[in-house]
């Protein structure tokens, strides 16, 4: 895969239902831009939990009691790693009244995974840092329960398989260690079908928000592969 640069920061949300590829393409497009990183607000979380940051316990206090972690503690997460990468202001805070200046510089650029969620966490996500491309990917349900039907993990290093599309060498077995691949407990119809129908219902307002910001872009396909060519075509003409 030949690597563009970007000429400015790019700063990403991908939106899409659970199954449709999100990890797949944000894979994809670090390898084409490499400029461009992951910030996951879960990844933040595990490892301020891991290194006991002072943030970190706090969020462990709300997890522990079986609570939803507060959005201002996962922007401030956020902004910690943005700030510490200097890809804004190192006195930013969310109590700023305005949005930061984050950094015009490509290298500055990120794919932000796992936030907002919804539409009242997007609008505390612009009270912070400006997002300027928001991907709405697509894939039609009937695909999504297929790739979830023919879906096969290794457990233990989570290594997964397709039988349509990247099937283990020996059928049931996994390539490395050749010990058995098994189904995820939630990999049943009826789960998804509640989880994409959730989904549904909480990502309308997300998009709508983004939409209204002009910075949301839709794409279509059956497969990553069909999208993936789609997208690398955008972020190029938007970016490089």
């Amino acid at each position: 895969m030949s690597t563009k640069e970007f000429k400015r920061a790019a700063r990403i949300i991908l939106v899409g239902a659970p199954g449709v590829g999100k990890g797949t393409q944000a894979e994809r497009l670090m390898k084409r831009y490499p400029q461009l990183s992951a910030v996951s607000s879960g990844d933040l979380l595990r490892e301020g939990v891991r290194n006991r940051t002072p943030l970190g316990l706090e969020a462990e206090a709300f997890i522990k009691a079986g609570n939803l972690v507060p959005d201002a503690m996962i922007l401030k997460l956020i902004l910690d790693k943005l700030k510490s990468n200097r890809w804004v202001p190192t006195q930013s805070s969310i109590t700023d009244p305005s949005p930061t200046q984050p950094s015009k510089d490509p290298s500055a650029s990120f794919i932000l995974d796992g936030f907002p969620r919804t539409a009242t966490q997007a609008s505390r996500l612009d009270s912070l840092i400006p997002v300027n491309l928001v991907v709405s990917l697509i894939t039609p349900v009937n695909i999504i329960l297929s790739r979830i039907a023919s879906r096969w993990v290794h457990a233990p290093s989570g290594r997964v398989y397709n039988t349509d599309f990247n099937a283990p060498k020996v059928p049931g077995k996994d390539d490395v260690t050749g010990e058995p691949l098994t189904k995820r407990a939630d990999d049943d119809e009826e789960t998804w079908k509640q989880r994409l129908k959730k989904f549904d219902e909480t990502s309308q307002p997300l998009l709508d928000h983004y939409d209204r910001k002009n910075v949301l872009w839709t794409v279509k396909g059956n497969s990553s592969n069909e999208i993936t060519p789609k997208l690398f075509q955008e972020l190029d003409s938007r970016f490089a």
